[in-house]
């Protein structure tokens, strides 16, 4: 069985996508549920996860993303897209939840939600927004990872317009911020990038132990 260390040997950046392929129902559900438990500052998870399947829509934000076909050849494109407006109703969903969860009082979590309101309100718009942003880079690393367990490719990619992609796929009227996006599906046979040996830092170059 492949261990945890052998999958993410095994996964790349796919260039190149084989279009025939789709990714089955079971397993997308098993990836959008690996991004549902992703973790996220507080555990607030200040963004949406738009799965884009249509092949016009596609077509357009291909266009939007310099050409690259894996937007379209892929089975699926995520659009990872933070929370431009997050605040006091965000936290207040999220005890909510959290109350109906795990049954606890609403007042009981008072202290820890205006803890978070407080937070939250001391940042300016800017850094509201990149600290939103940021959260999407967590769900989409847990993407990435459950992705490969499955042996299914997957391709982060920040080279997009996110102008473009809020407009075609009408996140300024949602509030919402194309952050970063990733294709998923199976890489086509002619892509020679994975043939390609993994390049990283050794371990004495990347950590520190202090």
């Amino acid at each position: 069985m492949s261990t945890l260390l052998d999958n993410l040997n095994w996964r790349y950046a796919t260039k190149k996508f084989d279009a025939t392929k789709k990714i089955s129902s079971a397993d997308l559900n098993t990836l959008k549920e690996a991004v549902r438990l992703s973790a996220s500052s507080y555990g607030l998870q200040p963004y949406k996860v738009v799965i884009v399947e249509n092949p016009e829509i596609r077509e357009q934000l291909k266009a939007a993303a310099y050409g690259q076909t894996q937007i379209t050849d892929a089975s699926q494109l995520f659009v990872f897209a933070n929370d431009l407006n997050v605040g006091a109703e965000s936290v207040d969903a999220y005890i909510k939840n959290i109350s109906e969860t795990r049954g606890v009082p609403a007042d009981a979590l008072a202290g820890f939600s205006d803890m978070m309101k407080g937070t939250i309100a001391n940042l300016s718009s800017d850094n509201k927004n990149i600290w939103t942003a940021k959260q999407t880079y967590i769900a989409l690393g847990t993407l990435l990872s459950a992705a490969s367990e499955l042996k299914i490719d997957a391709t982060p990619m920040e080279g997009f317009n996110a102008a473009a992609f809020n407009e075609i796929l009408g996140f300024d009227k949602l509030g919402l911020n194309a952050s970063v996006i990733a294709t998923v599906g199976y890489r086509h046979n002619e892509d020679d990038t994975q043939h390609y040996k993994k390049v990283r830092k050794s371990h004495e170059e990347l950590f520190i132990t202090i």
